[in-house]
């Protein structure tokens, strides 16, 4: 039995001269949530937009000297397409868990210093609201791989909701002990 969802296959060569070449496409195509299924040839879903961004990345290999061919995959059996789901799956649940463990190995942990270290400054609070941005776009940016509904993308807005509490109190401390910095 064949699956009718259709998925763009991209097979690619980059010059061998330098790893550097091959690295930046590698790059490049992770970031767009590309499945590796062997080097150099990686599957997508067929999605609104993915076709745009993998004709960058095209763009990309040509101006390297490399080449590349995108294949359709209309029909898909049911083997392979649940193969390659559950592959998208386990990827975007990764980095989910990623996002998870950056909240509470790190944002948690850094505001909880910055308490012990009495470091109540609007330079630290600012800092850390910062580091709350970089977590914000992060978790957008897996989301908008996350093709096939991964687990974990709950915990990971509850984890980032929780810094974005954590970092509020923080900064209700800072201006309680420092006070307004725009008063006069």
């Amino acid at each position: 039995m064949t699956i009718d969802e259709r998925f763009l296959q991209l097979v690619y060569r980059v010059p061998s001269t330098t790893s550097r070449a091959r690295v930046a496409v590698w790059r490049e195509l992770k970031r767009l949530g590309a499945l590796y299924i062997q080097q150099a040839v990686c599957v997508l879903p067929d999605r609104p937009g993915v076709r745009e961004r993998l004709d960058k990345v095209r763009e990309r290999i040509d101006e390297l000297g490399g080449e590349s061919m995108i294949f359709v995959l209309a029909e898909v059996e049911e083997r392979e397409h649940r193969a390659l789901v559950e592959s998208f799956r386990e990827n975007s649940a990764k980095e989910y868990a990623e996002i998870v463990e950056e909240c509470e190995t790190k944002f948690f942990k850094e505001i909880e210093f910055e308490r012990f270290r009495e470091n109540y400054t609007f330079e630290e609070a600012e800092e850390i609201r910062q580091d709350l941005e970089k977590l914000r776009r992060w978790l957008r940016k897996v989301e908008a791989r996350d093709w096939m509904g991964a687990p974990g993308r709950d915990l990971a807005h509850e984890k980032v909701a929780e810094c974005e509490r954590l970092l509020d109190l923080f900064e209700a401390d800072v201006y309680e002990r420092v006070g307004d910095p725009g008063g006069v």
